[in-house]
C-alpha cells in the first residue's frame, strides 16, 4: 500500500504566518463591518507571499494587491506591508497620502532593518555596508533602503571579489541566505582584508529558515517519490528543491495537485510532501489527498 507522509517542518514561516493572520483579521473585520461585496479596505503591498493559490485565497476575501506605483496614487486607504519589509521611503509615502499601515514586517527582518540603520549612522568616513542577497528582493530593497541606497550587494563570492577591501567593511545578510555560502563569503573577505582596515561579519540568518536545509534533506532521503510543492517565484523554494533533487533525484516541483503525472506514482511504495517557507500546509494536503485518490 502506497505511504504519503508530509514534512512537518515544511510550510509557512513565522513570518509569513504572521502576516497572513493580520490580513485575515482586518478582511474578517470588514465583513463583518460591511460584507463580502463592499468596497475592499485592505491592499497588500505586492504578493503577501510567493504562492499563487494562497494569493487567489486571500484574493477572494477581498485582499488587493497593489504596486509601488499604485502606492503613490492611494489616499485614505489602508496598507498591510508583508513580511519582507520596507525602506522608509515608503512609510514616509504613508504619511503623505494619510495611509494607515498593517505592518507585518518579519521580527527577525526588523531587527536585521534597524542594526543595518545604526551602522550607517555611526559616523565612519571610510566603510563598507555589504549585504548578502539578491538583487530586487522586496527584503533587500528594503535593507538598502535603510542606507539611503548606499549598502552594496553581492550576490554571489564572484561579486564578493570586487570590493574594496582598503575600506572597512560590515556584513549582513538577507535572512533567508544559505548559512554555508554567507561562511564562504565571511572567510574570503576576512582573508583579503588590507592591514589596518576592520571587517566585521554579522550572521543575520533566520534559523527558522536556515535549518530547513539539512531537515528537507533527510526527508527527501527517506522516500522513494519527492513531491515539492512550491510557487515558482520562490527564491526560497528553489534553493531547497535543489537540494531535494540533489538527495533524491526522484524529485519533482509542482504548485498543486494538478500538476500531479500519475506516471510518478508507478513502482514507488512512499511519496514524501514537502515546501517551502511560502507553501500553505492546506496545499500540501491537497496534493496528498490527490495521490490518494489516483
Amino acid at each position: 500500500m502506497l505511504q504519503i507522509e508530509i514534512d512537518n517542518a515544511s510550510g509557512f514561516c513565522f513570518g509569513v504566518t504572521t502576516a497572513i493572520q493580520k490580513a485575515e483579521e482586518v478582511l474578517n473585520e470588514r465583513r463583518d463591518e460591511g460584507g463580502a461585496d463592499s468596497r475592499p479596505t485592505l491592499y497588500c503591498l505586492g504578493d503577501i507571499v510567493h504562492n499563487g493559490m494562497e494569493c487567489e485565497r486571500l484574493r477572494r476575501m477581498g485582499l488587493v494587491t497593489i504596486t509601488h506605483d499604485d502606492l503613490h496614487r492611494l489616499h485614505d486607504v489602508k496598507v498591510l506591508l508583508r513580511a519582507h519589509g520596507e525602506p522608509p521611503e515608503t512609510y514616509e509615502l504613508a504619511r503623505r497620502n494619510n495611509i494607515e499601515i498593517v505592518d507585518a514586517t518579519c521580527p527577525v527582518v526588523l531587527q536585521l532593518q534597524k542594526r543595518i540603520r545604526r551602522q550607517y549612522e555611526a559616523p565612519s568616513a571610510l566603510s563598507s555596508i555589504v549585504i548578502f542577497g539578491k538583487k530586487g528582493h522586496a527584503e533587500v530593497l528594503g535593507l538598502v533602503g535603510q542606507t539611503e541606497g548606499n549598502a552594496i550587494v553581492v550576490e554571489n563570492l564572484d561579486e564578493v571579489t570586487r570590493l574594496d577591501f582598503s575600506r572597512d567593511i560590515y556584513l549582513y545578510s538577507q535572512t533567508t541566505k544559505s548559512l554555508d555560502e554567507f561562511h564562504r563569503i565571511t572567510d574570503y573577505i576576512q582573508a583579503h582584508m588590507a592591514p589596518g582596515a576592520t571587517f566585521r561579519a554579522f550572521d543575520t540568518i533566520c534559523r527558522q529558515v536556515a535549518n530547513r536545509m539539512p531537515n528537507i534533506g533527510a526527508f527527501a532521503s527517506r522516500h522513494d517519490l519527492i513531491l515539492f510543492v512550491c510557487g515558482r517565484k520562490s527564491s526560497n523554494g528553489k534553493v531547497l528543491f535543489n537540494e531535494c533533487l540533489r538527495v533524491n533525484p526522484n524529485s519533482h516541483l509542482i504548485e498543486g495537485p494538478d500538476e500531479i503525472d500519475p506516471n510518478w506514482l508507478q513502482s514507488v511504495s512512499t511519496v514524501g510532501i514537502c515546501g517551502a517557507t511560502s507553501t500553505p500546509k492546506w496545499l500540501m494536503e491537497q496534493c496528498r489527498d490527490a495521490i490518494a485518490n489516483v
